[in-house]
């Protein structure tokens, strides 16, 4: 990372392994959410020894297979999130506070993780104090990764009034589809504001 200039690692990845077939299971650690968990806090500390550099870990959350992931629902119940799917990420935010968090493609009971504000507002912020910065995967406001899918296509400013801060890669159509809320009232500047805010932080913090 200091020999290519790199401040954010976008990896450790820390989703479970649910299947040998799994097209990332190498960037995977284990079908154990305590093993996972403590194994990217560990990175992440190891990270941060180095001034100014830091992790996202990824992707949040059951983000479990590569095939179609970009229009998968991985539908479960609470108990099943909770104590699986949700547990590694919230071992390393509470062991290690990674300077970041990355969403993830797929949408989780029917809602792009992105827009969850359940995910990165009242479970990540309010649930576990998590103060740094969300990201999402690279994504485009409105791009339909199959002209079939039965699944709405995630936007920026639904991103935004999720909690989540910044929309990755950013494109011309995300600088739009927030134009277009603020107009019609479905944003307000301090919801950008809110998510200004955190960037500026977390480029901030050392």
């Amino acid at each position: 990372m200091e020999y290519f200039g790199i401040d954010l690692w976008l990896a450790p990845a820390l989703n479970i392994h649910r299947n040998i077939l799994c097209g990332r299971n190498f960037e995977y650690f284990s079908e154990d959410p305590y093993l996972s968990g403590m194994t990217a806090a560990a990175i992440t500390r190891g990270v941060k020894k180095v001034k100014g550099r830091g992790v996202t870990i990824k992707h949040f959350v059951a983000n479990n297979q590569e095939l179609n992931r970009n229009n998968n629902n991985s539908q479960m119940s609470q108990r099943a999130l909770r104590e699986i799917y949700l547990k590694d990420f919230e071992i390393c935010i509470k062991e290690a506070d990674p300077k970041a968090i990355m969403t993830s493609y797929n949408l989780l009971n029917g809602v792009h993780t992105s827009e969850s504000y359940e995910l990165c507002n009242d479970i990540l912020r309010c649930e576990w104090n998590y103060q740094g910065l969300i990201m999402t995967d690279w994504i485009a406001s409105g791009r339909k990764f199959c002209k079939k899918s039965k699944y709405p296509s995630p936007y920026a400013s639904n991103n935004i009034l999720a909690g989540n801060d910044l929309t990755m890669p950013g494109s011309y159509k995300d600088y739009q589809d927030i134009m277009k809320a603020l107009k019609k009232g479905k944003l307000s500047t301090k919801d950008l504001l809110h998510s200004a805010s955190r960037i500026y932080r977390s480029i901030e913090k050392k």
